[in-house]
């Protein structure tokens, strides 16, 4: 592209972004988009540290506690466990969440006990429920290790020694950081940065095309003295600046966010700092431009706005399934992933996000990359300008 040419290429960008500002509805889906990853992610993780905190202090109630006072005994003595009488309808209570859990101790428990045979206790709850999930998994762990400390000091007071009930030891060697484990519960953000990308540049592309189609501005613009390159890499660089721009926003309000989760109540030690945040923009925004170009040309063959949206809207589901399976880790990694649009993105924001080391050769090549197939899709979208069909059809 001659200096002729970018001049009149950044004349339309600039028509393009002060069109985009004009348009309220426009400037609320990069915002929109923006605050969605951030909000839908501090909502979840404070939720669930809340729901970890109130497992520290729990209220269990009991029936038939006279007939295992050693156990209830034992039960009152951890931290933050309360023992209280339980309904006469156990059941009942449960189900209509009355109670979260229930502790059943029949009437044969001392009997069995006194045997040496295996004592049943009954917990009572209700597995659909998220929220008593956590309540219900701990009273579980805390009866299997009352059974775990009398079955050793049956063991010792038979003169056995405790050891023999464990043939096989296992000694976990964890060569992964904390960083890097958490990286991978955290896989989702990725997706969330990347749909930030291209509902940002959503706006102008289809309001660039389809809808100067739709409502015969095409033509006008067409007529002016410009190539058609010219014409359709403006529209291409304003909507690459309002992806980029929605991505700067997702991912500060990311780094912000994060400094108040406290992921430390579930057992989390993630850091999203600004090294991390700089590894994302580096990964990110060079996929902003190509975001945009397949949009664009996407976008040209729609004879209305909101066909193009409808064209767009598979398009988006498509950049989501690498996504969810990398998240779902069904998707191993390869070296040759990295240089794939989205896929390769996934892969290196994981990475990224771990403090794993990447050779800065990988992020030089991913962008070249994502510029040259851009610039590709943008030339061809430039050929369909020269249409008839495409120019007058409506």
């Amino acid at each position: 592209m001659t200096s002729s040419q970018l001049t009149q290429a950044m004349v339309v960008c600039r028509k393009e972004l002060t069109d985009w500002s004009r348009d309220r509805r426009s400037i609320m889906t990069v915002l929109i988009s923006s605050l969605l990853a951030p909000a839908i992610i501090g909502f979840m993780f404070t939720n669930l540290a809340s729901r970890q905190r109130q497992v520290e202090d729990i209220t269990v109630p009991v029936i038939g506690a006279a007939n295992a006072p050693a156990l209830v005994e034992w039960l009152t003595q951890q931290p933050g466990i309360a023992i209280v009488a339980g309904p006469a309808d156990p059941e009942e209570a449960v189900r209509t969440r009355r109670e979260d859990v229930i502790v059943v101790i029949p009437d044969d428990f001392a009997k069995n006990f006194a045997a040496s045979t295996p004592a049943q206790v009954r917990l009572i709850s209700d597995g659909s429920s998220q929220n008593n999930r956590p309540k219900v998994q701990r009273v579980r762990a805390l009866f299997l290790r009352y059974g775990n400390e009398i079955g050793s000091l049956r063991l010792i007071g038979r003169g056995i020694n405790p050891v023999v009930a464990s043939p096989v030891q296992i000694e976990d060697v964890e060569v992964s950081s904390a960083q890097q484990r958490a990286a991978m519960i955290l896989g989702f953000i990725p997706l969330f940065v990347m749909i930030a990308a291209f509902t940002g540049a959503m706006s102008i592309s289809t309001d660039s095309t389809a809808g100067e189609r739709e409502r015969g501005s095409l033509e006008a613009l067409l007529v002016n003295p410009a190539p058609r390159g010219a014409i359709a890499g403006g529209k291409w660089l304003a909507g690459t600046a309002t992806a980029m721009l929605s991505v700067l926003v997702t991912g500060g309000l990311l780094v912000a966010l994060f400094q108040y989760i406290p992921l430390q109540d579930l057992g989390i030690k993630f850091v999203l700092g600004p090294a991390q945040l700089v590894g994302t923009l580096a990964v990110v925004l060079p996929l902003c431009p190509l975001i945009a170009a397949i949009q664009m040309y996407l976008a040209t063959f729609a004879k209305s706005f909101k066909e193009a949206q409808s064209y767009l809207s598979f398009l988006m589901m498509a950049q989501m399934v690498p996504g969810m399976m990398a998240t779902m880790n069904t998707m191993p990694t390869k070296a040759w992933m990295y240089y794939v649009p989205w896929i390769g993105q996934q892969s290196l924001l994981t990475d990224v996000l771990g403090n794993k080391p990447i050779h800065p050769l990988v992020f030089t090549v991913v962008t070249v990359t994502n510029l040259v197939i851009a610039v590709i899709v943008i030339r061809a979208t430039a050929g369909l300008l020269v249409r008839e069909k495409i120019i007058f059809g409506r």
